[in-house]
């Protein structure tokens, strides 16, 4: 029995991932509730169980006395004596227990303690695994879906993946293995929670730092990542080597790599941006894929007016307002775009109306002239 106990304990321990010595304090405190409960709650009780043979010594601590008033605490010293001959009034004796005298009932507490302690372990071990793990990418077996989450296996943990966190375009299903990003590891009362996501822009980030080696490196940084899920993400990247070029680094040759991050992204557009501290070299970057043909920019309100070609207009807005929103995330600047003939309207009307103040001076300055010579005469 010592020796089945043993290997189910080391069985449990292997396949839940906790300790040996977790499980066998766990069950020591189930016993002693077990116990417990058949001797009364105030019972001075000790179980030790032995790790390599799996004996178990169960223990009554009762003090010495000369009459016995608290029957649970207490023995009398001729009693005491039968058990050991050389104790004496005052001293502390321990007196075993069968495990075999526990009943039926006992049992079954000590059986759903331990199941209940060995859960409470187990959910520990998780979060004691995945707590930090938050930032990163791991890859799961989608499970099930159920209230608007898709419940995904990671390992010995079960996670959550919302629906409203996957991409548009994707209907997960059961079985199917996926890569997502770890956003949260919480604790609830009802244990520890996985959140995950693939819709989060550091998504895409960690993505660029498994697939580019210059970016896991550290010589390419993504300096700033913006994105609306799957439809287009934009980054800017630093080099902080001037022999690396960082767009070309992370687009690889013939796009080989871009679109390895692109395939898992469901066809997502990316726009990858070479970051620069000059306000109109990013703007201009940033409003990719439109060619920018002049830029103003108001640093004190960090804001830019940009002028692109007409045919360029629709495509440096975007649809729905998608490319210039995104350009202004990125960047943190206010960006304003109009066309190069609406632009050129303003300029022609800004001109006429330069003019005509000019003429208005220049008309009041006659009329002062004459009135001058009016005086004189």
């Amino acid at each position: 029995m010592n020796r089945e106990l043993i290997h189910i304990i080391e069985q449990m321990s292997k396949e839940r991932g906790i300790s040996k010595e977790s499980i066998l304090e766990t069950l020591e405190s189930a016993l002693l509730s077990a116990v417990r409960k058949k001797y009364g709650l105030a019972a001075e009780i000790s179980i030790k169980i032995d790790h390599e043979s799996g004996e178990i010594a169960m223990n009554a601590l009762k003090t010495v006395v000369a009459k016995v008033e608290n029957p649970e605490e207490e023995i009398v010293l001729k009693e005491a004596k039968k058990i050991k001959k050389t104790i004496k009034e005052g001293d502390t004796l321990e007196i075993p227990i069968a495990v075999e005298n526990f009943g039926r009932i006992a049992a079954q507490t000590a059986k759903q303690v331990l199941f209940q302690r060995v859960k409470e372990a187990e959910k520990e071990a998780i979060y004691e695994e995945y707590k930090d793990k938050a930032g990163q990418i791991v890859s799961g077996v989608v499970m099930r879906r159920e209230k608007g989450s898709y419940y995904v296996a990671l390992g010995r943990a079960e996670c959550v993946l919302p629906v409203k966190s996957t991409l548009p375009t994707e209907n997960l299903k059961r079985g199917e293995t996926i890569r997502t990003y770890i956003e949260e590891v919480k604790v609830t009362p009802k244990g520890p929670v996985i959140l995950l996501s693939r819709t989060h822009p550091n998504f895409v980030a960690e993505l660029f730092k498994m697939e580019i080696p210059e970016i896991y490196e550290g010589l390419v940084t993504i300096e700033g990542i913006v994105r609306e899920a799957g439809e287009r993400t934009k980054l800017t990247v630093y080099s902080k080597n001037q022999m690396v070029d960082p767009v070309g680094a992370c687009v690889g040759m013939k796009g080989t790599r871009v679109q390895s991050i692109v395939r898992e992204l469901r066809g997502e557009r990316i726009d990858i941006i070479p970051w620069t501290d000059d306000p109109r070299v990013l703007i201009a970057k940033a409003l990719s894929p439109a060619h920018v043909e002049s830029i103003g920019i108001n640093e004190e309100e960090k804001s830019a007016m940009v002028v692109v070609a007409d045919q360029q207009l629709s495509i440096a807005i975007g649809k729905r307002g998608q490319n210039v929103r995104l350009a202004m995330r990125l960047t943190g600047w206010d960006i304003d775009i109009i066309s190069e003939s609406e632009y050129n309207k303003m300029r022609k009307g800004e001109i006429e109306s330069q003019l005509e103040e000019l003429q208005s001076e220049s008309s009041l300055t006659e009329e002062d002239q004459a009135s001058e010579d009016e005086q004189q005469d």
